[in-house]
């Protein structure tokens, strides 16, 4: 388990009491994961915590029930923009940024009409294949900027995939949650010509 302060651990119990309220009107995610939404959800989202550097930049595609998005804004205290094209979502976004204080803009657009400014850091967890990921996330990144892509099983197969399509620097994280996940980070990459 990734260690918090006492402060940081109350607000993420205030966000999962939130997302259970919530999870019986909106799916935010699946019934039979409530029961495992530390280990599953919140834990496999703060393990990218330690990988973010303090005052940088996030944000975060198809942010859905806020993970890894709200989760990061409350562990790092970092500035957060959530992208989500469903309302109702987004509506749940803004109220768990409210209730636990959390730094967090909330733009109810689809990703690819989404134009927030630059950021450090793109995140995504369970949104859609490496290369699709990289596509958005490259006009939302600064040049110096870099990616996390929390990932399962086809992690390599994925990366393999994106290399036909992208020249990028990246590396292969094992997920702490996850025995057959990893975290996937990408940076310096651009289309293949």
């Amino acid at each position: 388990m990734t260690t918090v302060s006492r402060e940081t651990h109350e607000r993420l119990e205030r966000f999962a009491d939130l997302l259970v309220q919530w999870n019986a009107k909106i799916n935010l995610v699946s019934p039979r994961d409530i029961a495992q939404l530390w280990p599953r959800h919140i834990e496999d989202s703060l393990q990218l915590a330690e990988l973010i550097p303090e005052g940088k930049t996030i944000t975060d595609l198809g942010s859905g029930g806020g993970f890894p998005g709200i989760i990061l804004a409350i562990a790092t205290g970092n500035p957060v923009t959530l992208i989500e094209s469903d309302q109702r979502k987004c509506a749940f976004l803004r109220e768990a940024g409210r209730i636990c204080e959390a730094r967090v803009t909330v733009i109810a657009k689809r990703i690819e009409a989404a134009s927030p400014p630059p950021a450090d850091i793109i995140t995504a967890r369970a949104l859609a294949p490496l290369n699709r990921l990289l596509e958005w996330a490259r006009p939302l990144l600064k040049e110096d900027g870099f990616c996390l892509f929390l990932k399962g099983q086809k992690a390599q197969a994925e990366l393999t995939e994106a290399s036909a399509d992208w020249h990028m620097s990246h590396s292969i994280i094992p997920s702490r949650t996850d025995p057959g996940g990893a975290i996937i980070k990408v940076s310096d990459f651009k289309r293949v010509v």
